[in-house]
């Protein structure tokens, strides 16, 4: 086996289990693995400088195609109504067939972290069979100093072979795709897809479930800071803003996806970020548009002109989830450390296509832990043919598909943190208003932009609330710069009656879903929820 590149040799692929490899490349950095991914055809350049991957069939997470050993470590940890198991044996099996198939290729190796805080972090060792897999991965994660690299011993190990088919039948899983996770051996295998977002989400995984133990709070948000070093963390599902609303560029940007919040206060799991880029302009979001045309940018399943070699964002026709994969320092007011402060305000993002939610509320923190365990956003109307009205998604802690433990665990840990550091807690909706998608408007980005900045700079605080009527939080009745009548949802919409049914009937949803959640929650928690009868 050749070994190319710096490493721990007492702590190679063999210790992985790894053996007959014609070859690994080790900590290659951008420009090899920019030759590599070319040489190979995996990838091409982009006019200004990134290279391009297309992901195949996959072009997003395969969630059904998870699984967690099941075994006695798991076994009354892990939450199973949302994680798919897997027997240790059908994972030895498909371990050992992941090891018999990865002999004599050539592999890429990267020795990385997951957590800016060394109290809490993983070291991820992460083996792939692509080379823009490697690069990919190298942005997403930390970078250790080139000298830390000579005694580096792995404590995650993932092995991501896209040309590797599971057998459903052999390995008890669902499709010829498979992400098998074992929390016991510290193992992760990804089979059957290219799509390198699974690499990244499965350190997520881990750490969501090895850090509620040690009461550090894994959280799927991005965060910033302010020049007072007041910290924000940003909640929120895919679409309702939030890498757009976090890259602030009054603020510090901390990270855009995963974070962790423990004892010495917030520190981001990466050390870059993978940004969606579908209808990216350099308009509204100057920053991020530049590291498009950087050196060392992944794009994936981004269209480009033939030609030119210039990239259309508007173009989906491949995929919705177009995207760019940059190391964090790629964004000018990025964090060099990736950590900071305690939290002093938290904003849970939401993006309500039915228009009935308010711009901005506060929360309690019974209230706060009551839509941390629903994490509601809205899909719009047209994704599906026939589907006239929004539908309501559900996602608890905004990241149920990486969410290993019972999802009560994550909320009493934000509940108990918010209680003990008194943080201000917000409710923001960045969707519709004056009616319900395909009738009313999405929220102005300057409102939404101008209720966050008092939100932070503290002011909001101490505007005059009143209660809303079917939610039940606290609303302003006023904030500067603001149309005083957008802060009232029924006064934007024309049929006040069709108003109140649709608010019914997302009351409805919201307790239909939290019924799983009663029996895991206090009665305060429970008392949080919206009422009908308040409206009535």
């Amino acid at each position: 086996m050749e070994n190319i590149g710096v490493f721990n040799s007492a702590q190679g692929a063999e210790a992985s289990g790894l053996r007959n490899l014609k070859r690994v490349y080790w900590n290659l950095e951008a420009p090899a693995l920019y030759e590599q991914s070319l040489t190979r055809g995996e990838t091409r350049l982009v006019q200004g400088g990134a290279l391009l991957a297309d992901t195949g069939v996959h072009t997003g997470r395969s969630p059904k195609d998870k699984f967690v050993v099941r075994d006695e470590t798991t076994e009354n940890t892990v939450w199973w109504d949302n994680n798919g198991a897997i027997t240790p044996g059908h994972f030895d099996t498909l371990l050992a067939d992941f090891l018999a198939h990865a002999e004599g290729k050539e592999l890429f190796a990267q020795d990385l972290y997951g957590g800016a805080d060394p109290a809490y972090r993983v070291k991820a060792r992460v083996f792939t069979e692509y080379a823009w897999h490697s690069l990919f991965i190298r942005n997403l994660l930390i970078r250790p100093d080139r000298g830390e690299l000579a005694d580096y011993a792995p404590g995650l190990t993932i092995i991501d072979l896209p040309s590797f088919k599971a057998d459903p039948a052999r390995h008890g899983c669902r499709t010829e795709t498979v992400i098998a996770c074992d929390f016991k051996r510290k193992i992760v295998l990804i089979g059957g897809t290219s799509y390198a977002g699974e690499m990244k989400k499965s350190v997520f995984t881990y750490l969501n479930y090895v850090l509620p133990a040690q009461k550090v709070m894994p959280m799927h948000c991005s965060a910033n800071v302010g020049d007072q070093g007041d910290v924000a963390v940003f909640f929120g599902l895919s679409g309702t803003g939030k890498t757009t609303l976090s890259a602030d560029p009054n603020r510090v940007l901390l990270g855009d996806d995963e974070h962790g919040w423990g004892p010495n206060g917030v520190f981001n799991f990466e050390g870059g970020c993978y940004a969606k880029t579908i209808r990216l302009s350099r308009e509204a979001e100057p920053e991020i548009f530049a590291t498009t045309e950087r050196f060392g940018t992944v794009l994936e399943n981004v269209t480009i002109d033939p030609i030119t070699r210039l990239p259309d964002f508007d173009d989906a026709s491949k995929t919705e989830n177009t995207r760019c994969a940059y190391p964090l320092d790629f964004i000018p007011n990025a964090s060099a450390t990736g950590r900071a402060g305690i939290p002093k305000n938290i904003v849970m993002l939401t993006c309500d296509a039915f228009g009935v939610l308010p711009p901005i509320a506060k929360l309690t923190p019974a209230e706060a832990m009551y839509h941390f365990l629903s994490g509601y956003t809205a899909k719009v109307a047209g994704t599906e043919k026939g589907v006239k009205d929004p539908e309501a998604t559900f996602s608890t802690c905004f990241g149920a598909p990486f969410m290993p433990r019972h999802p009560s665990e994550y909320g009493n840990l934000l509940r108990d943190l918010i209680a003990k550091h008194s943080v201000d807690c917000w409710l923001v909706n960045t969707g519709w208003t004056g009616g319900k998608y395909g009738v009313g408007r999405r929220m102005p980005i300057r409102v939404t932009r101008r209720l966050l900045t008092a939100a932070l700079d503290g002011s909001l605080s101490r505007a005059d609330f009143r209660r809303d009527p079917y939610f039940g939080f606290a609303v302003p009745t006023s904030v500067p710069g603001v149309e005083p009548h957008i802060l009232y949802p029924v006064k934007t919409w024309q049929n006040k009656a069709e108003f109140a049914e649709t608010a019914k009937r997302l009351i409805d949803m919201f307790n239909e879903n939290f019924k799983r959640f009663e029996g895991h929650v206090d009665a305060d928690v429970r008392s949080a929820a919206p009422q009908t009868s308040i409206a009535a």
